[in-house]
C-alpha cells in the first residue's frame, strides 16, 4: 500500500487514518479490538486519538480511548508497526486543559501511560490556548522530543495565522515545528480549510490529516431527510447539512458512487484522498462493515471527471 510523508516528520503513514473518538464512547473494548485489529489487518497504520476522548460520555472522565488503545497495543505487541497520534489542549475537567509547559508536561505522561508507551509519534496540540505564550508551549514539545518521548508535534483547531506564528516562532528559536494541521475539512465543509490553511500548509510541507472527512455521518447517505435523523446517536446534528446543498453532493456521491460500484462514503474520502496536499483523511468506524467501507475507498482511484462532478456539487 501507497505511504505517504507526514510533512518533514519521517514519519509516513497509509492514506487513511482510524479515528478513536468512538472507542469506550459508542463502541467497548472487545469492539474496538475488533476494529483495531481489522483496520491494521487491511495494511493501515495510522490510529489517531486524544485524552479528553470521551469525556463527554456519562461516566467517562477522559482517556478511555487512550486506554483501550494501549490495552490493544500491550495485547498484540505491535507498537513498532503502528503510526500513534493524540492530542493535548482540550478540557479535562477540574482545571485540566491548555498548553503551559507544566501542564502539557502532566498530560504527556498521563497518556504515556494510558497508552503503554514510551513515546509517541505525533503529539498534537487539540486546541489553541491565547492565554499560554506560543514560545512557552513549543519549548515544552521541543523538550519533548528532545527527551525521545513525542517524535513529531502538530496542531489542530488551530487559525491559519496562530500555525503561521508557531512555524516562524519554531524556525527563530530552531525548535521542533508542527509536521501537521488537523482541520475540519470533507465535501460538506469545504471553505474553511481551502481559504484559511490550504496554501499554508503547501507552502510549508505540512501532512493534512482531516477530521470529519465523512461530515459526522452526513456524506455515508444515511440522513436524507428529517425521518432519517434519529438513525444514531449522531442524529441530532444532520439537521444543518439537510439544505440545497447539502442534497447536490448527496446526488453527486450517488452518481459517481454507481459508476464505481462503490457507496457514497467511499467516494467521499476518496475524493478528500485525491486532493492535492492531503495527507489521510481521518474516519471512524463503530462496526466491521463501516470500517470495510472505509477501508475500500483506498483502492477507489477517481478519475478527474468524477473529481469534477464532486467539485462542482459541492461548491461554496
Amino acid at each position: 500500500m501507497e505511504k505517504r510523508k507526514l510533512g518533514n516528520s519521517g514519519l509516513e503513514i497509509a492514506p487513511l487514518a482510524l479515528g478513536g473518538n468512538v472507542f469506550g464512547w459508542t463502541i467497548d473494548e472487545p469492539k474496538s479490538f475488533e476494529i483495531l485489529d481489522a483496520f491494521t489487518a487491511a495494511g493501515f497504520n495510522f490510529i489517531d486519538t486524544a485524552n479528553v476522548y470521551s469525556a463527554w460520555a456519562t461516566g467517562n472522565k477522559g482517556g478511555e480511548s487512550e486506554t483501550i488503545i494501549g490495552n490493544w497495543l500491550k495485547k498484540n505487541g505491535n507498537r513498532e508497526q503502528i503510526i500513534l497520534a493524540t492530542k493535548v489542549g482540550a478540557d479535562m475537567g477540574e482545571g485540566g486543559k491548555g498548553l503551559a509547559k507544566d501542564y502539557i508536561f502532566k498530560a504527556v505522561e498521563a497518556s504515556l501511560k494510558r497508552l503503554q508507551t514510551d513515546y509517541i509519534d505525533l503529539y498534537q496540540t487539540h486546541y489553541d490556548d491565547p492565554e499560554t505564550p506560543i514560545e512557552e508551549t513549543l519549548e515544552a514539545y521541543a523538550e519533548l522530543v528532545k527527551s525521545g518521548k513525542v517524535r513529531a508535534i502538530g496542531a489542530s483547531n488551530m487559525s491559519g495565522d496562530r500555525l503561521k506564528q508557531s512555524l516562524e516562532i519554531s524556525k527563530q528559536h530552531n525548535w521542533p515545528r508542527y509536521e501537521t494541521m488537523q482541520p475540519e475539512y470533507n465535501l460538506y465543509a469545504r471553505e474553511q480549510y481551502e481559504k484559511e490553511y490550504d496554501q499554508l500548509c503547501r507552502e510549508h510541507n505540512l501532512g493534512v490529516i482531516p477530521y470529519y472527512a465523512l461530515a459526522s455521518g452526513f456524506l455515508t447517505g444515511k440522513y436524507r431527510a428529517e425521518a432519517d435523523l434519529g438513525k444514531s446517536p449522531r442524529g441530532g446534528g444532520m439537521t444543518k447539512f439537510l439544505n440545497e446543498r447539502g442534497f447536490r453532493i448527496l446526488q453527486a456521491l450517488d452518481e459517481v458512487a454507481a459508476n464505481y460500484e462503490a457507496n457514497p462514503a467511499q467516494v467521499a474520502l476518496a475524493w478528500l484522498m485525491h486532493r492535492p496536499g492531503i495527507t489521510a483523511p481521518i474516519a471512524s468506524a463503530t462496526s466491521l462493515e463501516q470500517l470495510r467501507d472505509l477501508v475500500i475507498s483506498e483502492e477507489l482511484k477517481l478519475d478527474a471527471e468524477a473529481m469534477e462532478k464532486l467539485n462542482q456539487a459541492s461548491a461554496y
